[in-house]
């Protein structure tokens, strides 16, 4: 059970990173046509990795 939660928990580090590192390419007009401004970034990607 601990194993799987940590598991768990690495693969969605994983994606959050993926999901920063994707979204901070973007320029600001981009974020901005997709509703979100460069401070947000870290929350929308946690929220796009679960």
């Amino acid at each position: 059970m601990f194993v799987t939660q940590i598991i768990h928990l690495l693969r969605r580090w994983r994606q959050y990173e993926a999901n920063v590192r994707e979204l901070s390419r973007l320029g600001d007009r981009e974020l901005a046509d997709i509703g979100i401004n460069r401070s947000e970034i870290a929350r929308v990607a946690w929220e796009g990795a679960e």
